[in-house]
């Protein structure tokens, strides 16, 4: 639970931060680098699924209640979960047919799309998913992004690299301590 609370609280500061960082890029409105969503990508390969889902979950509701609106949790709200979802899919292939690069920049372009979908149910129209190819690149680079500096703390952190979770093993009886967070 330590972890986790550490984890969503640096989620959360960063979600914030992200939000007073004005984005250069006029030609695709509402884009942003998803600062928060390294905190998942960590999270899925260090936690239990439903420690992670959790992980998010509280992310997304705490930094709403420090700033967002309804509007903002059902846009990020159906983006994570959709993003997570298909990170999770994607990260059972196994780091030889793909990289925490590849996994985080599909996260980006599906956040993208679970945002997209949500836009086109408000504004009754599926004409908002032509602006996907836009958001769909932003994602990509954002993706790819999000994916180097977690790759980077995994390499350069000695705990996250004793965290990380191999989910092809099965778990051992060292594995199994009260104070473990990937127990799983």
């Amino acid at each position: 639970m330590l972890f986790i609370a550490i984890l969503c609280a640096q989620g959360v500061i960063l979600g914030l931060l992200e939000r007073l960082i004005p984005f250069p890029f006029a030609f695709a409105p509402g884009a942003k680098l998803g600062l928060a969503n390294l905190i998942t990508i960590i999270s899925l390969f260090t936690m239990r699924r439903s420690d992670s889902f959790l992980l998010m979950a509280l992310r997304l509701l705490l930094t709403t209640l420090l700033g967002g609106t309804m509007a903002t949790f059902m846009y990020s709200g159906a983006g994570a979960v959709l993003s997570w979802c298909g990170m999770l899919v994607i990260q059972q292939l196994g780091p030889k047919r793909v990289s925490m690069i590849g996994i985080s920049a599909a996260g980006g372009i599906l956040h993208n799309v679970g945002q997209l979908l949500v836009a086109s149910l408000i504004a009754q129209s599926w004409t908002v998913m032509l602006y996907l190819p836009i958001l769909a690149f932003m994602g990509v680079l954002a993706g790819i992004a999000i994916g180097i500096a977690a790759n980077f703390l995994f390499e350069h952190i000695d705990t996250l690299s004793r965290l990380r979770f191999d989910r092809r093993r099965p778990p051992t009886k060292e594995s199994h301590h009260a104070d473990s967070p990937h127990v799983g």
